[in-house]
């Protein structure tokens, strides 16, 4: 039965490609679930990947990738609870609020590592409110959270020699994973290869800090937002000149702005010459539904291309 799936999708979008293509319309986005076996604990899951607007209909165009790491409340078992990666970030701005944004994009689930024993917000989750795609318009997007504490910037922390490099069951854990994903779809799709970029919020943002530490050569840029980096991790960025925009929020109460600055310093001592860091002062931690629904953030991203080899 799953290869008869396999078989029909592919006959389809074959078919899409074709029509598109002899009639001269653009095609639509679509949204693919692709199969992997986690070099983890050898446990079958999908991941999403997403093709933009014109995809196949332009057999010939290059496109950038997009891979985004979602936050803590986003984990699941990367089957059936894989929808609820799409309620923040680039992918529900271009599947769910229809954004025209010209990126193929990667789209892991971070599985639960047992989070959901002491996060209520884990455990209550429904898979009936993961936001859905309306043929004739776009959802009503989500109330911002709460934000009534003032705007009181604190001095960046002294030392950080106690704070560890990763949180806990995090990003770290998958990364083999990611990296044959993105080798996965440079093979199989039409991808500039150049243009390679990496994002995520909270524990994504953490997370993006440590994949692109570990692979720079890898990627063009990367923008962690609401997530900071341990100073640890930065020699190779810095080395790597990998251009990056990071993002915090002033009323930030679950990831504090003053952890921020260490990360950033450093990769300015080690010489990194294209350090950007905006600060959203008057936003709280879901300072993300700011960034990704701007189109400053995207803009910015496909002007950073990785030098020739």
């Amino acid at each position: 039965m799953k290869s008869l799936t396999c078989l029909c999708i592919a006959v389809l979008v074959a078919l899409t490609a074709a029509c598109s293509h002899t009639t001269g319309m653009i095609s639509p986005p679509t949204l693919q679930r692709l199969d992997y076996t986690s070099a983890l604990d050898q446990s079958e899951r999908q991941f999403f990947v997403y093709l933009p607007t014109g995809y196949y209909s332009d057999p010939d165009r290059q496109w950038p990738v997009l891979m985004f790491l979602h936050g803590n409340g986003e984990r699941g078992n990367g089957r059936d609870e894989l929808g609820y990666v799409l309620n923040h970030g680039p992918l529900y701005e271009a599947w769910i609020q229809k954004k025209d944004l010209p990126f193929i994009m990667i789209v892991p689930q971070l599985p639960m590592f047992g989070m959901d024993e002491h996060a209520d917000y884990l455990r209550d989750r429904k898979l009936s409110d993961i936001p859905q795609r309306m043929p004739g318009g776009v959802p009503a997007r989500p109330a911002r959270f709460a934000t009534p504490q003032p705007m009181d910037g604190v001095a960046a922390p002294e030392s950080m020699a106690d704070v560890p490099i990763t949180l806990p069951n995090g990003w770290d854990r998958i990364e083999t994973d990611l990296i044959s994903m993105l080798a996965r779809v440079e093979r199989e799709y039409q991808v500039d290869s150049r243009r390679l970029y990496l994002t995520g919020l909270s524990y994504g943002g953490f997370g993006t800090w440590y994949i692109a530490s570990k692979h720079p050569e890898r990627f063009a840029a990367i923008a962690p937002v609401v997530g900071w980096g341990h100073p640890d991790l930065m020699a190779p960025i810095a080395e790597a000149r990998l251009p990056l925009w990071a993002f915090a929020a002033g009323r930030d109460r679950v990831v504090s702005i003053e952890h921020f600055y260490p990360g950033l310093n450093e990769l300015e001592t080690l010489g990194h010459p294209a350090v950007r860091f905006t600060n959203h002062e008057d936003m709280g931690h879901d300072a993300w539904v700011r960034v990704y629904q701007s189109d400053d953030l995207y803009q910015w991203l496909l002007e950073q291309k990785r030098p020739e080899r």
